[in-house]
């Protein structure tokens, strides 16, 4: 085995090969002769694909976490739309990003920190911790599975895969009288960005710490058992 072969250089010289055939084309194989070693020299540091898969998601990860989470000024609301739009980013920076780092096993345990100061900005807000955690995880959710979609029809940033294509994608919808939604939606839905964004804001509106909902549901019970009504009638007779 080189000496020079360590695995951080391993992992980087997968993320580039990442970029240029995809994570189906990605193999222990073509990543040896991509480095100008025998493919047995890799299995000195990973067993498996899947396993340098977990260390890749881990790299991109850690070399992004700061511009991702948020900071702790400002609104919870911003807070969420900037945490969102920054797990995006992240997942976008590579080919095929979001499908690598989908269920991967994160090897570095430093980045549980941040983490933490994530779902404590959320329980300052008022959130539960077990609210926080919720949201957390829908707004990460929703982020991998948007940005697979977006990478599946924009294989590489500004290429878009021909079977996307809007003309071509029409004409499969004969006769178009039967299809005007479906014809209409095809704008809308490779519009990622925007997408993205109404996506998000929908999953945070429908949010609200726990002090939110207690005051919104006393508010609604005032007003359905007539207490409200009655000291504002108190007051006019006054």
């Amino acid at each position: 085995m080189p000496a020079a072969l360590t695995r951080e250089k391993v992992v980087r010289a997968a993320l580039r090969l990442l970029d240029k055939v995809g994570l189906d084309g990605l193999t222990l194989r073509k990543l040896a002769a991509e480095l100008r070693v025998q493919a047995p020299a890799l299995y000195w540091h990973f067993k498996n694909k899947q396993e340098l898969l977990d260390e890749m998601a881990t790299c991109v990860l850690t070399d992004t976490i700061e511009e991702m989470l948020p900071g702790q000024k400002g609104d919870w609301q911003d807070w969420a739309m900037h945490l969102g739009d920054g797990i995006r980013r992240m997942l976008l920076r590579h080919r095929d990003g979001a499908k690598m780092v989908s269920g991967t096993y994160l090897t570095n345990s430093a980045l549980y920190s941040r983490l933490e100061a994530a779902l404590h900005r959320l329980v300052e807000t008022g959130f539960t911790a077990h609210d926080a955690i919720c949201l957390y995880l829908t707004i990460y959710c929703y982020a991998v599975g948007f940005a697979i979609e977006e990478q599946a029809v924009y294989p590489r940033p500004g290429k878009r895969d021909p079977r996307y294509d809007l003309k071509r994608r029409a004409a499969r919808m004969i006769p178009a009288e039967q299809f005007p939604l479906t014809l209409a939606a095809g704008k809308e839905m490779f519009d990622f960005e925007r997408q993205f964004q109404q996506g998000l804001q929908l999953i945070i509106r429908g949010s609200r710490p726990s002090g939110d909902v207690l005051r919104s549901k006393a508010a609604e019970k005032s007003s359905s058992d007539g207490s409200g009504f009655d000291r504002a009638s108190m007051g006019n007779r006054k």
